[in-house]
This record gives structure tokens, sequence and C-alpha cells, in this order.
């Protein structure tokens, strides 16, 4: 069985409530209930970790070197500005997908350039919560070809 860590950047525990037009009404609970559920049906387990702070998230990639076979994170505003978050996955050398509901591509030009992006396997943008699951079949697809 493969574990999976799940990282949820900065200001994603107001999902739900903030800009409801750009991010959904959905919340981060409920993000993580179904993406729970997908992770039962492909059998794989997850340990989920949101937080503000960027050590915070940089200490837990560290820890899941020895303890996780993929990482799925949505970076946040972290995404923009952290070559720490960057080095951090680059150095523990797990397979990691990159996910955001928004389309960051679509959004202002500073949103459009992604420190992870370059030592992520792959970055799914753009279809809200589905996001997450995308990412989730993305990692555990490329975990089963290795």
């Amino acid at each position: 069985m493969y574990s999976i860590l799940v990282l949820h950047g900065p200001n994603l525990n107001l999902l739900g409530r903030r800009e409801p037009g750009v991010y959904g009404s959905v919340t981060l609970d409920e993000i993580a209930r179904r993406l729970e559920e997908e992770a039962q049906a492909l059998s794989v387990s997850l340990v989920s970790l949101q937080s503000n702070h960027e050590g915070v998230l940089i200490d837990a990639i560290h820890d899941a070197f020895d303890k996780h076979d993929g990482i799925l994170i949505n970076p946040g505003a972290y995404t923009h500005t952290s070559v720490a978050l960057r080095d951090a996955i680059a150095g523990v050398s797990l397979p990691t997908v990159e996910v955001h509901l928004s389309n960051i591509h679509r959004r202002e030009e500073f949103r459009h350039h992604s420190y992870i992006a370059p030592v992520a396997i792959g970055q799914i943008c753009g279809f809200g919560a589905d996001s997450y699951r995308l990412g989730l079949h993305a990692l555990v697809t490329h975990l089963q070809q290795l």
C-alpha cells in the first residue's frame, strides 16, 4: 500500500468562505473527506496537513523522506514565492504532484510562475476541488509504473 503525504498551503483553511468565485464553495474538510474516499478506492493511505507556515510545510516534506511514497501538494501562494519549498521537494526526491483549485495560468501574471513545477512530476490546476482527485490518480499511476 502506498502512503501519500497531502499538503495544503496558506489560506486553504479558509476554503468555502474565501473568494468563492475563484476557489469555489467546497471546504478543506470536504476536500479531505472526498480525497480519503478516493484513496480507499485506490488502496492507498493518506496523511494530510494544512499550514499557513512555510517552515511547517518544509518540515513535513523533510519528514516524508522515510515515511511516504509521494507528495500531493497545493502550495497556495508559496507556489509563486518559495524557493525553500522547491528545494525541500527536490531534496527528498519523492514523486510530487502540484495541484491548484483555480487555473493559475489564467489569473494574475504573478501567479503564472511556479517554483514547484520544475521539481514536480506534474501540475494539475483549474478543476476546483477535483484537482486534488485528479492529482491523486496521477501520483498513484506514476508510483505503480516505477
